[in-house]
């Protein structure tokens, strides 16, 4: 059997040929990545930058209903466990690429582009002008927010216990009152008399309260710290 004779002109061709589509098929995957690099940018640029919008044009059917937080939840959540609100160009803490992933799928599903993006976090992720579990959210409309994304660790069971003291005046006294009903208690006996009685008592839980209420009251002024109703949404330090 005699073998077919090689036609270089053929091969030529071929190899030009087979060239040719691979250097456009690498063309059409670089313009891919380069376009979505542009829109990372273009997300990236959105969250930094200064925003005021309270509304997007979501697709109402595509939304998921356990999303959607009012902006009194959003509230009562950052008072009980001292929070803040805020737009996202103030938020320094490091943005995952899952959020700005989470961001491309939502708007290349509802045909939009959304702005007004604004994070849940304690306030040392934020760059706070001066007068650990961040939440990205982006407005619906009429006090409505939709939740993006959710990264970082969990907040600190006891953290709403512990901050509990500081959502208004009110609870730092009872606060306070507590601290020194304990204290007076663990206060050994005997050291004013050989008889304690009712009035020593009273006394040293007065001198244990007001020094408690001092200590409190001039770290309070003297850091600028305010209580949890007045700065949920502040974007001030010493607000």
């Amino acid at each position: 059997m005699l073998l077919k004779k090689t036609n270089i002109e053929e091969r030529l061709q071929r190899l030009k040929n087979k060239q040719n589509n691979e250097h456009l098929i690498l063309d059409a995957v670089y313009n891919i990545l380069e376009e979505d690099n542009n829109k990372d940018s273009l997300i990236i640029d959105t969250l930094s930058s200064h925003n005021s919008s309270d509304k997007n044009d979501f697709e109402f059917d595509l939304l998921e209903t356990n999303r959607i937080y009012h902006i009194n939840q959003i509230k009562e959540i950052c008072i009980d466990y001292r929070l803040r609100f805020l737009d996202s160009k103030y938020f320094k803490g490091e943005l995952p690429y899952e959020a700005i992933s989470k961001i491309k799928s939502i708007e290349k599903d509802h045909n939009t582009k959304l702005n007004g993006f604004k994070i849940i976090a304690p306030s040392k992720l934020f760059k706070l002008e001066n007068a650990d579990d961040p939440l990205l959210f982006a407005p619906i409309g009429n006090g409505y927010y939709y939740l993006i994304h959710k990264w970082g660790n969990d907040l600190n069971p006891f953290r709403k216990l512990l901050m509990w003291p500081y959502k208004s005046f009110g609870n730092l006294i009872v606060a306070t009152l507590l601290i020194s009903l304990i204290a007076t208690g663990l206060f050994p006996e005997g050291i004013f008399s050989n008889k304690p009685n009712s009035a020593q008592a009273g006394m040293i839980f007065f001198f244990i309260f007001k020094s408690i209420a001092a200590v409190v009251l001039y770290y309070g002024f003297a850091a600028g710290k305010n209580f949890n109703t007045a700065i949920w949404n502040s974007k001030y330090f010493n607000a």
